[in-house]
């Protein structure tokens, strides 16, 4: 089997995407930045973080087609992580990739965090995507339409049922065949079930046809299941039981203000009794130059000096703006930067949140080990010279179940709970 290469538009997105492929004994590893010098050369998966979630749509292509150039060559198999309530430019990013890495299998569902597709349009637990608080807090009057918005990307789209073919894997085949021969740059599957993303796998794993893969962790899960390679023994610094920081404190930060990231947040300060720290976005806007930021600083530091666990969050007020996520996320690591030494594990909710913490203390690459429970991953910075090697959980912020959280501060404290059923 060909190596992975993942492209993802933000790190919690990369690790979920990748996280299958530690299931199936790859070596896999996330990256912060396209560097080929920086490429693991024993990794069987490798994912990076572009980062282009919020940049212009033409930006992000660029830089997507950049990372494709730096990462990409011959022996490798690409996969175009998007998220699966479609956030971001990822319409603009496969048009940049299309011409170079052939047909794209569009194919977002993910059945196991209740995403699926059908008529070209997802479904999250059943409900249009248009209707749901994730859409309506960044995309209010935005169709979302898959074909509607690969089209106006510029790509020929076509649109197949890809659930109705999930026990005729030939017939399936042959459809994707057909539209690429037909002139099709990318053909949207819809699929709502494992089975039916497992035949898509199979059927494209096996084809000829020059064609990527474009979709969120569920079809990704199903290709690492077909890929699997034979069972590794971890490394003695991997294993929890030599884990030198297994005494120090768990911080956890969340960026995210979605219901879904509220309900995981109460469940875990129910379940574990952690400190909470709200801080406001007027802190973080202002930076060292607010009154109150050396106070925050320094309570925060005294918390994790007195090895007690420690929960904070962003919050939230009326000049609040979706599109200052990444401002305030990278305020919020400056703000925590100079305790991180202090933490035996990181739980970081949202990628823009895991993405500026990890860069404001110099880990540009993570070791995935492995999955809280689907799409929520656990891993180590990569540079096994490094002194402080913590436990690091990502997750997105409109991801998981209530238990996600606290799930993630029992791994985390390697500890179980009869209550939490391990994925």
């Amino acid at each position: 089997m060909k190596k992975i290469l993942i492209i993802a538009d933000d790190l919690s997105g990369a690790a979920d995407c990748a996280i299958g492929f530690t299931g199936a004994s790859h070596r896999v590893v996330v990256m912060l930045e396209a560097e080929r010098d920086q490429m693991d050369p024993h990794a069987d998966t490798t994912a990076v973080d572009t980062d282009t979630r919020r940049l212009s749509p033409a930006q992000a292509a660029a830089r997507t087609a950049a990372a494709f150039r730096a990462l990409g060559g011959p022996g490798q198999r690409l996969y175009k992580k998007i998220d699966s309530t479609l956030r971001g430019n990822w319409a603009a990013e496969v048009a940049a990739l299309q011409p170079v890495a052939g047909l794209a299998i569009v194919a977002p569902a993910f059945p196991a965090t209740g995403r699926a597709l059908r008529g070209a349009r997802v479904l999250v637990h059943g409900t249009p995507l248009e209707q749901t608080p994730t859409w309506q807090l960044e995309n209010a009057g935005r169709d979302a339409n898959v074909a509607t918005l690969l089209n106006e990307a510029g790509l020929a789209t076509d649109v197949l049922d890809g659930e109705s073919l999930r026990d005729d894997p030939a017939a399936l085949a042959a459809r994707i065949a057909a539209s690429a021969a037909a002139g099709t740059q990318a053909l949207i599957v819809d699929t709502g079930s494992e089975q039916a993303l497992r035949t898509l796998a199979r059927v494209t794993l096996a084809s000829d046809v020059p064609l990527f893969w474009v979709g969120s962790g569920g079809l990704a899960r199903e290709i690492s299941a077909l890929t699997r390679r034979p069972a590794v023994e971890a490394a003695p610094d991997e294993s929890p039981a030599a884990d030198p920081h297994a005494d120090l404190p768990v911080l956890a930060l969340v960026g995210s203000l979605s219901p879904v990231s509220e309900r995981q947040c109460a469940m875990l300060r129910e379940r574990t009794g952690i400190e909470q720290l709200i801080v406001p976005p007027d802190v973080l806007r202002a930076g060292p130059a607010h009154a109150d930021w050396a106070a925050l600083r320094a309570q925060i530091g005294a918390t994790l000096a007195a090895r007690a666990d420690l929960l904070v969050r962003i919050g939230r007020d009326d000049a609040f703006d979706p599109a200052e996520g990444a401002q305030l996320s990278t305020s919020l690591a400056a703000l925590v930067e100079p305790h991180f030494a202090r933490i035996g594990g990181l739980i970081a909710t949202g990628g823009e949140t895991a993405r500026a913490m990890l860069s404001a203390a110099r880990i540009p690459s993570l070791h995935l080990q492995a999955e809280v429970e689907a799409g929520v991953a656990v891993g180590r910075p990569l540079d096994p010279n490094r002194a402080h090697r913590p436990g690091i959980v990502t997750k997105a912020g409109a991801f998981g179940t209530d238990h996600a959280l606290y799930a993630a501060w029992l791994r985390l404290r390697n500890q179980t709970e009869p209550d939490v059923v391990p994925h």
